[in-house]
């Protein structure tokens, strides 16, 4: 790790919560995560970058989906293949990402949040109550050939990839936000280690920040986790919307130049 300040890695730690508490609820912790990462080492590659924000988030991903599991208990027998082929996918995106320029991480971010969250308000109702869209062997098909592609995604980039996996899981398959939450992160526990398959042993890994953050993110994810199960797919979709608007804005103004 190179050498930080005091500020800094407390400014990383806070972020790790926020984006563990943010990804346990709606997923897209990563958008807080890897901008704080960017922020904190402007002189780190695209690669240290997306690994160290691996080794974060797939600590918080784990606690969230084991409370998830305990509390809500979503069905395996969709969440295992979609899980087992978004590994495959990460992998493979993440080496597509050891060669993704800088540049180019926010406007693919950014188009692919305001198609998600111009979706999901113009329906209002998605997501209120689980109404499948897909029986038998077609809804396993539908959700492993979701987990592939946001798997590649999420090797290759990343942010977002939590919401990405709610948002496929209830406007695509038509789960209610809250068992969505609770699959998506079983698939995005897999998508972080797929990444990590490849980033680990090219030595990618900034690891006295990323395990700092990775604490952090436990908290977060603890917490979040329990925030969504005990208010309900209601208050996720509310959250949900927040986040996208916030992260819209915050990446707009980026790619716009109004802010660095």
């Amino acid at each position: 790790m190179p050498d930080v300040d005091l500020t800094t890695v407390l400014l990383m730690a806070l972020a790790g919560f926020g984006a563990g508490w943010v990804d346990a609820v709606v997923g897209g912790g990563g958008l807080v995560q890897l901008p704080a990462l960017l922020l904190g080492f402007p002189a780190a590659s695209p690669a240290q970058l997306l690994a160290t924000n691996k080794v974060a988030s797939i600590f918080g991903t784990t606690t969230s989906s084991v409370t998830y599991w305990r509390r809500v208990r979503p069905d395996l027998r969709t969440a295992l293949p979609m899980a087992a082929v978004a590994y495959l996918g990460a992998v493979g995106g993440a080496l597509l990402g050891l060669h993704i320029p800088k540049s180019a991480f926010n406007p693919v971010i950014l188009v692919m949040l305001v198609v998600v969250g111009a979706y999901t308000v113009a329906r209002p109702s998605m997501g209120h109550e689980t109404a499948l869209r897909f029986d038998g062997h077609r809804h396993t098909v539908v959700a492993m050939v979701t987990g592939f592609v946001i798997g590649i995604y999420d090797g290759a980039l990343g942010p977002g990839t939590g919401s990405f996996l709610v948002f496929a899981l209830v406007g695509l398959m038509g789960y209610a936000f809250l068992e969505a939450s609770a699959k998506a992160k079983i698939a995005n526990f897999a998508t972080n280690l797929g990444a990590l398959t490849v980033f680990v042993p090219g030595g990618h890994v900034m690891w006295g920040i990323g395990l700092v953050m990775a604490v952090a993110n436990i908290a977060g994810g603890y917490t979040g986790a329990r925030t969504a199960v005990a208010r309900g797919s209601r208050f996720v979709r509310v959250v949900f919307v927040l986040v996208l608007v916030a992260f819209i804005v915050r990446i707009g103004g980026s790619v716009l130049g109004v802010w660095s």
